[in-house]
């Protein structure tokens, strides 16, 4: 076998192996402990094409329902600001995807801020939601970064700042039946932002306004279907 063949089945071998380094859901070690359990979750594909996770009692019925008690999302656990996500951004993603749930749970919905604002007879559904994680990691190494010389290039732009970073948001929500208190629902996802230029580059809300939408759209879809 020629050194250049050798390469080649090299190269192949390993872009294979790298292919699937990211994950498209969150990975079990990053669960928050926000939501009451994490059982029975099952990775699927949302309307918008992403991948979640998600459980759904066998009796939901997004129909049964008239009221949504539903204030802003919250952080769990409580937010460290740094110089990559600082206090403002914080508070900028809280109050930009409360009031785009808002929106969506609206059109179906009576929305009060909580269960007990709720009228007697109504049928409410309260919903938990919590913003659990943003990050922003050096991107996944390429087929071509393998090779010994490439390898060496690559390590070195991610200590000194200048490799690209990829950026991810991570959300956990339940719906819960307000009479009943079951939860009826469970979802945990990741949503990929912006690439970053670089490790030194703050991380925005606008970084993640497009995978927002698609929450939401996605959000959407799910209570009216």
């Amino acid at each position: 076998m020629t050194l250049a063949h050798k390469l080649f089945v090299g190269v192949t071998l390993t872009s294979l192996l790298l292919g699937g380094c990211t994950s498209q859901v969150t990975e079990r070690e990053q669960y928050s402990g926000f939501l009451s359990n994490y059982n029975n979750l099952e990775e699927v594909t949302t309307t918008t094409g992403d991948r979640a996770l998600r459980w759904v009692s066998p009796s939901w019925n997004p129909n049964a329902y008239d009221t949504i008690a539903f204030r802003t999302l919250e952080f769990y656990p409580a937010p460290k600001s740094n110089e990559r996500v600082n206090r403002q951004t914080l508070a900028d993603l809280q109050d930009y995807m409360s009031r785009k749930a808002k929106l969506v749970l609206g059109q179906k919905y009576q929305r009060v801020s909580n269960a007990a604002a709720a009228s007697a007879r109504s049928h409410t559904l309260i919903l938990r939601a919590a913003i659990t994680g943003v990050s922003a990691s050096n991107e996944g190494m390429k087929w071509y970064e393998v090779m010994p010389i490439a390898a060496v290039v690559g390590a070195t732009q991610a200590a000194t700042g200048h490799r690209d970073q990829d950026t991810n948001l991570f959300i956990e929500a339940e719906f819960i039946d307000a009479k009943t208190h079951q939860t009826m629902v469970k979802v945990v996802r990741k949503l990929f932002g912006s690439q970053l230029e670089n490790e030194s580059q703050r991380i925005t809300t606008k970084d993640f306004k497009n995978a927002i939408e698609k929450l939401n759209t996605d959000l959407g879809t799910f209570v009216h279907s």
